[in-house]
């Protein structure tokens, strides 16, 4: 009997790539016409984009390390570059901040110390509270919001609205008011603290399903997997107390394991008449979503910004890509994370804010000539004060049904390199499984 993996996003793919490398038969069942989950492509006139602008950085060695297994050519495929922070401002605000050839920490102290657009007693606050988190290892004895622990801090109005909150928006999703310090703590450290590579930006420079789906599809199915689309698992199986199999629409599909990498929600509804399972249904029934607006923006070939990724302040735009780095010149992705209070306004007072707001930054740019705007209700988790304390493990209590997800305990924000993570996981937990049942 194979393993099955239900989901076909980035956890449920990094499970069944694992099992697959490790000479583990895999049946991964994913409801949709395509793999990719919420990093999927959507079409655009006669082209596709993605269903969201992702970005990576050099701290996600899972992620890239996986890409590399399954044969991607990562040189090709990814655009890497050190640190630049540029936040522009139709007030006038902006910050500039480059992290030089430095080895980590070092290089982080000297962009804040050399950082455009902060005053001398901003980059020393901010120094000041960088070298507080070095020396605590980025720990907290209790966790607090990202702004209280900003103002315990003494981390000024414009210094949390230029640097901080950008950041945390981007990480996290989550207002700052409500997101966890120690999250945003975790994500600071591991990109930080180590080597400086780890705080390169790592752009993808095709789409995100030839990044990893399309490759990662190929990779399963040639050690001997099975990838099955448009089947939507409906139930599970269960005998003598271990699971033994799925049900779809259309037939059981027998297993020995199996990981269950779907959303929060998914995933409560397929463990929600099984008694074990009660205390992780009562955790996934806690989680909280935000939303994540991601709005394309097609212009003449010829307009470009001056560097791949800007950032937005005092505007309801948050970043901006430049696609041209992806082959799709004059295409511009808008991203608006954490935008729940924004998407009741409608589509289209959204699209005519967000254009108005652009032209206002680039008024020498021409009317766009197609709009598309994407938004992802359920992108990511609220990332809130103390949810590690919510967030299930990956091993279950009914035997052979293990978790996966980036909403499981992986110490990360909602992220592709967690997501990966937990995947990973799960599978190498199916693999001590068999390995353990084989010795006896």
């Amino acid at each position: 009997m194979s393993t099955i993996v239900i989901g076909g996003g980035w956890s449920g793919l990094a499970a069944a790539v694992t099992l697959a490398a490790n000479d583990i038969p895999v049946t991964l069942i994913e409801s949709a016409k395509q793999l990719g989950g919420r990093a999927r492509c959507a079409p655009f006139g006669d082209d596709t984009v993605d269903n969201g602008q992702h970005i990576l950085i050099g701290a996600y060695r899972q992620t890239l390390s996986l890409l590399e297994l399954i044969g991607v050519d990562v040189d090709t495929a990814l655009q890497r570059q050190s640190l630049s922070l540029d936040l522009r401002s139709p007030k006038g605000n902006n910050l500039h901040l480059k992290t030089p050839e430095l080895p980590a920490p070092l290089h982080l102290l000297f962009g804040l110390m050399t950082a455009q657009g902060l005053s001398l007693q901003e980059r020393a606050l901010a120094l000041k509270f960088c070298t507080h988190l070095a020396f605590t290892r980025f720990r907290l004895d209790e966790d607090v919001s990202l702004h209280a622990l900003l103002i315990r801090h003494r981390q000024n109005g414009r210094l949390t609205k230029m640097l901080w909150e950008p950041l945390c928006l981007a990480t996290l999703n989550t207002p700052i008011t409500k997101a966890s310090a120690q999250l945003f703590l975790k994500v600071l450290h591991d990109t930080f603290n180590y080597q400086r590579q780890h705080s390169d930006l790592i752009i993808p420079k095709i789409s995100l399903g030839k990044l990893f789906p399309e490759p990662a599809m190929e990779f399963i199915e040639s050690r001997g997997g099975l990838v099955m689309l448009k089947t939507r698992a409906i139930g599970l199986r269960v005998d003598n107390g271990r699971i033994s199999g799925v049900h779809t629409e259309g037939e059981t599909i027998p297993c020995n394991h199996l990981i269950l990498a779907t959303s929060p929600l998914g995933t409560k509804r397929l463990l929600d008449d099984l008694p074990p399972m009660a205390s992780i249904c009562h955790r996934l029934a806690q989680f909280e979503y935000e939303p994540i607006t991601t709005i394309y923006l097609r212009y003449p070939k010829t307009v470009k910004l001056s560097s791949p990724m800007i950032g937005l302040v005092d505007t309801h735009s948050q970043w901006l890509f430049d696609r041209s780095f992806a082959g799709q010149p004059g295409l511009i992705a808008v991203i608006i994370s954490a935008s729940s209070e924004l998407i009741t306004q409608g589509k289209d007072a959204i699209i005519k804010t967000v254009v108005a707001e652009i032209a206002a930054l680039y008024p020498d740019w021409p009317a766009p000539l197609d709009v598309q705007l994407i938004t992802e209700k359920r992108a990511t988790f609220v990332s809130s004060v103390n949810i590690d304390k919510t967030r299930p493990v990956n091993k279950t209590l009914l035997p052979g049904c293990w978790l996966a997800g980036d909403f499981t305990d992986t110490g990360y924000p909602a992220t592709l390199e967690g997501a990966v993570i937990s995947g990973q996981r799960a599978a190498q937990g199916v693999r001590q499984e068999i390995l353990r049942g084989l010795r006896e």
